[in-house]
This record gives structure tokens, sequence and C-alpha cells, in this order.
């Protein structure tokens, strides 16, 4: 009687086994048919082509998709980080509606003050025509731009680097967003005015799939490169400060903490003041997990990470300043406010030179810079290569001009073109430390100005404009951040600052003009009659 038991049950449990198998078998299968008759009686894959208006196969498509979706289960644990996710999809959609109807992050159409702005004559002066020598690269029109399969992040084709910039059957359309901004480039500017790229560049640097992040090398504080898969890069500075914490007074200039939300509010006042030598920076939501964590191949960067007590994903990376565990940057739980900079084409392709400014501080707690000492510095400056001729110093004081509306005090160097010589723009890099103070204003960074006693007169008839009611110059900005996906970007008392530091400007070149002997000496014709 046992025997026979024990035969049954052995029966019974292979039966069992069998059919579980069995089961185990078929539920994929039936999911399979299943699922894409269901996705195709709704429609959904079509009706999310034509909500977003564009092509199926485009990587704008995914990227906002699988973005919204991260957002929600990230923010899962959080009711604060909820919100903010809520507030974060509903700008991202803002911005994909203004993309289509071609409005864009900037303001660069659509009836607004902004529009107004960049109907006045004094921002349509004409620059000089654009020769082949004059752009930063000559474009092969035989030659399609195609992405490597082998995971290599090099584009660049077997072609001499004169001839690398690919083309496809519609030659410039087939570029990606941000191969058309390096093909743009020339010596006179680093993008047009009315620059119909940009709404789409900076919607690109806020919703592009992250597929890879690495720390930069160099520099004091941590920032890391992010790629697409579009092989297009960014410069990622993670959110230190809040926007309103002001730089203790007690700090010095070279030890504060560099801003994301500086570097964002810089691109637009850059390009506001029509100086348009910053590279387009948008503001994103980062996931520390699954954008940098989860994909950094930077060995160093990923011993760093680890769990707050309060549950908070946290890393710190390796740089030679506040990089450490009391210095970490942490998600809520795991999402990131940062800057996305647009990067400039790599030096091995386009060499930069840099140059030390001659009004560099000393970065020293007691000593002073000569400039510091010395009232009669400028005209050391206007003796010495590349002062001495051509626009180098009328732009460097545009420059200043641009740092004192910010309140940037760490400009120690600058960037050019090297194939552009010296006759170019400057370049208007790592702007971190602006922003970081609305009470006071440093006078010191107006040395140039107020030395020199020199400005473009085209710069100083925007600067009058932008301080009339109808531009003025904090309502200009706030438009112009009001559609960034991390806006408002900027504290109310920064754009009050803004005012008031406009108003100090103009005030010096008035002085200047009052004491000068030839005016044309302190406002130097650049426009002649185009204006």
């Amino acid at each position: 009687m046992r025997r026979r038991l024990h035969t049954f049950f052995q029966r019974k449990c292979k039966v069992s086994l069998l059919f579980l198998l069995f089961l185990a078998l078929l539920v994929p299968l039936v999911m399979d048919l299943a699922l894409p008759a269901t996705c195709g009686s709704c429609g959904c894959d079509m009706k999310a082509v034509k909500a977003l208006s564009v092509p199926s196969g485009s990587p704008v498509l995914a990227g906002p998709k699988k973005l919204s979706l991260r957002i929600l289960q990230d923010f899962s644990g959080s009711n604060g980080s909820l919100e903010r996710s809520s507030q974060l999809q509903g700008r991202a959609g803002e911005l994909g509606r203004q993309r289509r109807h071609g409005e864009g992050n900037s303001g660069w159409t659509g009836r607004s003050k902004l529009e107004a702005l960049f109907e006045h004559p004094l921002y349509n002066i004409p620059i000089p025509a654009v020769t082949e020598k004059d752009k930063l690269f000559v474009v092969n029109p035989m030659e399609k731009f195609s992405l490597r399969s082998s995971g290599s992040d090099e584009w660049v084709s077997s072609s001499k680097a004169e001839m690398l910039l690919p083309t496809g059957k519609t030659a410039y359309d087939t570029y990606p967003t941000w191969l058309k901004f390096h093909v743009g480039i020339n010596r006179y500017e680093l993008y047009p005015r009315r620059d119909p790229l940009m709404p789409t560049l900076l919607w690109d640097l806020a919703t592009q799939r992250i597929i890879s992040s690495v720390q930069k090398t160099g520099g004091t504080q941590l920032k890391l490169i992010m790629t697409f898969p579009n092989y297009g890069q960014a410069l990622f500075k993670p959110m230190k400060h809040t926007w309103d914490q002001e730089t203790p007074i007690d700090f010095f200039y070279f030890s504060d903490f560099e801003r994301h939300n500086a570097e964002i509010a810089a691109f637009h006042l850059d390009r506001i003041l029509d100086f348009r030598r910053i590279p387009p920076v948008s503001g994103r939501l980062v996931n520390i997990t699954k954008e940098i964590r989860d994909i950094t191949t930077d060995k160093k960067l990923a011993k760093t990470f680890f769990i707050s007590p309060a549950g908070n994903i946290c890393f710190y990376g390796e740089c030679s300043y506040y990089c450490s565990t009391e210095h970490a940057l942490c998600g809520k739980p795991d999402l990131l406010e940062g800057s996305m900079a647009a990067l400039l084409p790599d030096k091995t392709l386009a060499k930069r030179r840099s140059w030390r400014s001659p009004w560099r501080r000393s970065y020293h707690k007691s000593k002073k810079a000569e400039w510091e000492l010395n009232p009669n510095y400028c005209a050391q400056v206007r003796k010495t290569p590349p002062y001495d001729r051509g626009h180098r110093l009328l732009d460097l004081i545009d420059m200043t001009v641009l740092d004192f509306l910010m309140g940037n005090m760490d400009r120690h160097h600058y960037e050019t073109f090297e194939k552009f010589g010296n006759d170019t723009f400057l370049l208007h890099l790592d702007n971190g430390r602006g922003f970081g103070t609305h009470s006071r204003d440093e006078l010191s960074i107006l040395a140039p100005l107020r030395q020199c006693c020199s400005i473009k007169k085209s710069t100083y008839l925007r600067l009058q404009l932008l301080a009339t009611p109808s531009y003025r110059l904090s309502d200009l900005l706030r438009e112009a951040l009001a559609t960034d996906p991390l806006a408002p970007v900027l504290a109310e008392s920064h754009l009050r600052a803004l005012d008031r530091r406009l108003g100090k400007v103009l005030a010096a070149v008035g002085r200047c003009l009052a004491g000068a002997a030839h005016p044309d000496k302190v406002l130097v014709d650049d426009v002649g009659s185009r204006v």
C-alpha cells in the first residue's frame, strides 16, 4: 500500500512540473501575440508621432517619451519630487509646443519684448560678408554624415580636417543640430542673431537621451561630459547652490561654488547684449542613477557614489576643490538640476588659443594685481600685442560689461579660435561664478572700461536702449529664461540688480565722455552709417 501511494505521488509531481513548464513557455508567446494587436488597435505610436509633429524615426521623439517615464518612476517615493516632476513635464511639453510652432526657448519669434528688441535697427547691423577663409570649417558636399556602429564616439571621416564635415542627400538639412551649430561658426560670430537652429539645439540639450557620462578633466570643481546618441556632447554643471543663495560677504572670489543657473542666465544675457559669444546652454533635470552612475565608464567617478542617510543618491567625483563626501551632490531622491552647455568643436579639429586677461586678479588672499595699483595701467596694455591694434581691447571691454552685469570676478583667461588669428571675437566661456550676489556691485570688474575709457559705439547704443522702459534689461532676460526647463532660473533680486548695474556702466561711460577731449576715442565708431 505504501509503495502504491509513493508511486502515485511521484506521478502527480511529474505531471504538475510538466504543466508548469508548459505554462512558462506558453505565456510569453501569448503576450507577444497580444501586445502588437493592442498597440495596432489604439494607434499609440501614430498618436505620439502626430502629437509631436516629428518623424517617427526622429531622436527627438524618443527623448521626451522616455524622459517623462523616467520622471514618473524616479519621483514615485517623494511628494516634493512628484511636484517638481510635474513642473518639468509641463515645461517640457511647452518647449515641445513652442518648437513645433517655431518659437523655441529663446524668444526668437512671437510678439514680445525680445521680438521687438531683435527687430530694432541696432540688432540688425550686418556683419561683413563671410568668405570661405572666414568659416571655421570647409564643408565637403560629397561626404555623408553617418553614425559609426563600432561604439566609438569618433564621427570624423577619413578625409582631411578641412573637409571633415559631411553632408547628406539634402546637404545641410541632414546634419544633427549640434553639427549645424559647429558648421555655422565663423570669424565674426558664434551663431547668427536669428538662428533658426537655436530652439531645437536647446531642446536637444534638455531632452536628448544620455548614453555616456564621464568627468571632465581639469578645473577646480566637478563637471561631466555627457554624450547623446547622435554623438553630440554637452558639459553638465550640477546644482550646488539654490538660486536665491548669495555668496557670503567674507568669501574670496576664487573660493565660491560655481552655479549651474549662472551658466544658463549668462548665455541668454550674452545674446541680449548682442555679443553671441557663449555656446548655447539649457537647464535640465538629470537622473543620477540612470544617466550617470549606471552608464559611466569613468572608474574614478564610479567609486564616489553612495546613498545618503536621507535615502538620496549622491556622488562627488574627483577635482581640485569641493570633491568630497562633505561636498557631495545629492539627488531628490536621484534627480539633480544642472546646466547643459553645447560643446565647441574638439580642439584637435578647431584649435583654440587661451589668452591670459591683462586684468586678471591675483588669486591671492592679500596680494593685489598690477592693474589694482597702477592708475595708468591701460596705457601699458595699449602698447602690448594683441591690444595695440584692431578691436581686441574693445572686445575685452565688451566682456568686462558682461561680467560686471552678472557680478563675475573670475575672468582670468579667455579663448579665441586659432584659425582666425587676432581678428576675431572672444569666447566668453566658464561663467559659473556669475550671479552670486545681488545686494552689492563689484565696481573693480569695470576696471578695463574705467581705466581705458573706451567702448564700442554699438555696445554703448545697445546699453542705452536696454536702459529704456520698452526694452528694460531685466524684463528681456526674465522673458528669455521663462521657457527654460528650470525656469525661472534667476531670483527677482538678481534681475533687479541687472538694471542697477546697467545704470552704473552707463554712468562710467558718461564720466569718460565728460572728461574727454576727443569723444570719438571714448565711443569708438564700429557701425558707421549702418545704423
